[in-house]
């Protein structure tokens, strides 16, 4: 338990009616989730409004209620805190309920639109091999140490966070990676958090549905930079134009890496295939496991935050280069008649675009392409068309298929992705709505050598139809057609 007027340090109270000095047994954001004595936070959402549950909350015993609008009627015996924005207000009363967790981690937060999942999962692998006790919070999983729990978003909610991070640190983990998303920014989740190193990757088009415009989407990132301390470290993407947009305004040290543009942590492709990288990384020549371009760039964030760390540059490289991609990204496997299967999460344009051209670069002859692709429903429809028009582009065969259709009709989505296609583009692609016969159908067309890309869902072993999820595997879907073939 914490004193009320602990917890509602730099929550931004504007009005008070009742006592804070009360101890409160928990923080909620959820009414459904509140317990006697909690406080009740009642946050604005896009769907839902939380004022419309303070009652139900008063009912389950809330003995607080935070909110940006008091209700007509108080009761006596609850302490009511008008706030300016519950969302800020629920991450510093998240955090400081379980006494400022971030603050005793070295807190490391990435946010880009490619290259989270695998440079947090890179980094939580690295730290561990370098001797540290570590904590992870990531699309694939969270993780304290060798525990391992589900994640059911990017970035939890402030509460789950605060809590997640408190965990850590009662099971002495040192450092703290975790994944930033934009929403996660926007919504004020991150709001109270002490991080010792953010981490930009790139931003290409993503979550319109969400934002609205691009450039709220540029803002919403750049706001996890504008609250960074000045003993924060800034490692941006000197080669992503908005790169140093990230930095404009930020206190924290600014460092940035990049292949192709002067940055003070720069690294070189010497080769790229399917054995792996060949790089020239901060002068120093590296080899890993991982493939393409798009990998590079995810190795040089990782060293460049073990550097912003202070960890040795030599133990760093020789850690680095035995660790491989978390689950779902550039996972591939082979058949007995040679044919090459990759999973990807590649859910974007630009995350497609580059797992595309990467095996165009690294193929050795005339395999051919095949690429299987769909775009997830009640998600951003602007990018259906191009998603489309880049897997007929840039493969020799490409079928459109679901990907997590939701709620929507999977017919609609596809008639939306058939849009992108030039008449050209509809000589060599076909539309398949249910995922499982579209990968078998890749699969019979294949020819030995041929490689094959299944993109979208990687890691996920789900799928939701309907608004029902059941199983479903890419990589599972793969490895039994090809011995069935």
């Amino acid at each position: 338990m914490q004193l009320l007027r602990d917890i509602l340090y730099k929550a931004g109270a504007v009005e008070i009616h009742g006592s804070t000095d009360r101890n409160i047994t928990a923080v909620a954001l959820d009414s459904r989730k509140v317990v006697p004595g909690a406080a009740f936070v009642a946050v604005r959402g896009s769907v839902v409004d939380g004022h419309q549950f303070i009652a139900k909350a008063l009912e389950l015993g809330a003995e607080v209620i935070v909110c940006e609008e008091l209700p007509a009627q108080l009761q006596s015996g609850i302490t009511y805190v008008r706030v300016a924005d519950a969302h800020k207000a629920l991450g510093w009363m998240a955090s400081n309920f379980y006494d400022n967790p971030s603050e005793q981690l070295k807190l490391v937060g990435i946010t880009g639109t490619n290259g989270k999942t695998t440079v947090v999962n890179l980094l939580f692998t690295l730290f561990t091999q370098l001797g540290y006790p570590c904590g992870m919070l990531s699309t694939v999983g969270n993780r304290i140490g060798k525990v391992v729990l589900d994640a059911t978003h990017t970035t939890p909610d402030a509460v789950t966070l605060n809590a997640l991070l408190a965990e850590m640190v009662a099971a002495g983990c040192s450092h703290a990676f975790m994944e930033v998303s934009s929403h996660a920014a926007h919504q004020h989740r991150i709001e109270g958090l002490q991080f010792a190193v953010a981490i930009f990757s790139n931003i290409t088009h993503d979550h319109l549905d969400y934002h609205g415009t691009f450039d709220n989407y540029i803002q919403a990132k750049k706001s996890f930079f504008d609250r960074l301390p000045a003993s924060a470290t800034a490692l941006v993407n000197r080669d992503d134009k908005n790169g140093l947009v990230m930095a404009q305004n930020t206190r924290a040290k600014v460092k940035t890496y990049a292949l192709r543009n002067d940055a003070d942590l720069r690294a070189k492709i010497l080769e790229n295939n399917f054995a792996g990288l060949q790089l020239l990384l901060d002068g120093t020549d590296f080899h890993s496991t991982l493939i393409g371009s798009f990998n590079a760039y995810n190795l040089l964030a990782t060293y460049g935050a073990a550097m912003a760390l202070g960890e040795d540059k030599t133990e760093v490289l020789t850690a680095l280069s035995a660790l491989s991609a978390p689950s779902g990204r550039f996972d591939y496997v082979r058949s007995a008649r040679q044919v090459t299967g990759i999973v990807d999460y590649a859910h974007t344009p630009d995350a497609l675009k580059n797992v595309l051209n990467t095996i165009r670069d690294i193929r050795s002859g005339n395999e051919r392409i095949i690429t299987v692709v769909g775009c997830g429903g009640d998600r951003d429809r602007a990018k259906r068309p191009v998603m489309a028009a880049l897997a007929a582009q840039l493969s020799d065969k490409a079928i459109l298929t679901s990907d997590n259709p939701r709620s929507e009709n999977p017919e609609t989505i596809l008639d939306e992705m058939m849009a992108g296609l030039t008449l050209e583009h509809k000589l060599h692609t076909i539309r398949i709505s249910d995922r499982a016969e579209a990968i078998q159908a890749a699969c019979m067309l294949a020819q030995p050598g041929d490689i094959i890309l299944v993109a979208g869902k990687g890691h996920e072993t789900y799928q939701e139809i309907a608004g029902t999820r059941q199983h479903f595997d890419d990589k599972e879907e793969l490895l039994k057609n090809f011995e069935s073939l």
